[in-house]
């Protein structure tokens, strides 16, 4: 794992109405763009080491998502509007030639924003796409009962609420090949980023709006040419040939599909030179 990090730049970027984004970069801001979208419960830190493994030439760029750490203004989960304020970003920062990834409910934003506008090349990270096979599967297994729980209006911020730590570390433990490779320091960050009311329910929405966001991706009926790299851990469970039917069916043209060795769930933090490797060269095949 990388031990060397890069210093890192912090900026708030207004966007959309009533939005502004934490935005957290390192390297070289006329490099190639990289963006990365964190799912939950997480935060921008969860790239950290990631962005570490990238050379000083590459433009490494994290953000929490809206109403989460330190970005501000609610998307009531809706992937189709998270896409839409991270497009705005997007184009705020003038990102040519971007490779945009997203883990987890991230990635449900990464294939929202693939569906609507433009990108050089998108990768999509441990995660099931609401209204794409297998995801029926998905929500139907004992196992994602979180699912049902967070979308319940108002309760899981009632039972989660001080008890984020605890909660948390559920996931990171029950989740991952190797709990201890999501660090102290990682977790204690995420907490943070979920630590005000507004933030548990800016996290807990994005369950929220799942059924929507199944309908909205069922609406772009056409075929899709941007190139996709889906990536999901070895020890993830889930067969990723059947992830990489459901894209093609939906219409993902141009797929690549990869598994990183000796990682669960939350790949980017359990095996970060791994992923890097994984998304710098798909970058470089897919480059003009």
């Amino acid at each position: 794992m990388s031990v060397h990090h890069a210093s890192v730049h912090h900026a708030r970027v207004p966007v959309a109405a009533g939005h502004s984004l934490h935005v957290a970069e390192s390297g070289d801001p006329s490099g190639r763009p990289y963006l990365f979208l964190h799912g939950w419960p997480e935060s921008w830190r969860t790239w950290r080491d990631v962005m570490a493994a990238a050379p000083p030439e590459a433009r490494v760029i994290a953000v929490d998502l809206p109403g989460i750490g330190e970005s501000a203004g609610a998307t009531c989960g809706s992937k189709r509007d998270l896409a839409s304020v991270i497009h705005d970003l997007v184009r705020h920062l003038g990102l040519d030639d971007l490779t945009l990834v997203g883990h987890d409910a991230g990635g449900m934003v990464a294939y929202a924003y693939l569906r609507r506008y433009e990108a050089a090349r998108v990768v999509i990270m441990n995660t099931a796409i609401p209204g794409v096979a297998p995801w029926d599967a998905v929500v139907a297994s004992s196992a994602i009962w979180h699912f049902g729980l967070h979308a319940v209006p108002r309760l899981p911020e009632t039972l989660v609420r001080g008890r984020q730590a605890e909660y948390f570390d559920h996931f990171y433990d029950v989740l991952s090949v190797d709990p201890s490779r999501i660090t102290p320091d990682a977790r204690a960050a995420h907490v943070a980023a979920y630590g005000t009311e507004e933030a548990l329910t800016a996290g807990f929405d994005l369950y929220r709006a799942f059924s929507q966001d199944a309908d909205d991706n069922a609406a772009p009926t056409g075929t899709v040419g941007t190139p996709v790299l889906y990536l999901r851990g070895d020890g993830e469970g889930g067969d990723i040939t059947t992830y990489a039917e459901g894209l093609r069916k939906a219409g993902v043209e141009n797929l690549t599909t990869a598994t990183i060795r000796d990682a669960g769930h939350f790949s980017q933090e359990e095996q970060p030179d791994q992923v890097w490797a994984r998304i710098r060269s798909f970058a470089e095949a897919t480059s003009g």
